[in-house]
């Protein structure tokens, strides 16, 4: 049986889907932004007054995403040690030094598999989206 977790303390869903999915002892949490769960505001992100973006700071997003993420993990009862994959999103493949940088704080040596693809755009003027599948210790 399936389990769909809508977190109160995350970010709310750009669309129609769950933070994450539970089944049996496996976790898949969907595309994670930088969004500030109280504000909406995307750390860094300068935008016009057209609403396009001018500028951001990657290093910012990426540490807000993680963040975000963490949050769905615990309240699906893991965390960022038992991640067995992550998928990563950029908007600028020449960020991914500096988001990698960040990411190696969040995950050290024992780090899960991960695929970075550089992408056209992400929803919600972001520069980085992350989803993870973890699971669940027995």
């Amino acid at each position: 049986m399936l389990e769909h977790l809508i977190s109160r303390a995350a970010p709310k869903p750009l669309g129609k889907y769950s933070h994450a999915v539970i089944y049996k002892d496996l976790v898949f949490v969907c595309g994670m932004g930088p969004r500030n769960f109280e504000t909406d505001a995307v750390p860094g992100l300068v935008l016009d007054e057209k609403g396009l973006r001018l500028d951001y700071d990657i290093e910012a997003e990426t540490r807000a995403t993680l963040l975000n993420l963490e949050i769905v993990l615990k309240e699906a009862g893991v965390g960022l040690k038992d991640v067995v994959e992550m998928n990563v999103f950029l908007t600028n493949m020449e960020d991914f030094p500096k988001m990698n940088a960040v990411y190696a704080e969040f995950f050290g040596e024992k780090a899960p598999v991960r695929t970075t693809l550089g992408v056209a755009s992400l929803p919600g003027n972001i520069a980085v989206e992350m989803k993870a599948t973890a699971v669940r210790p027995l």
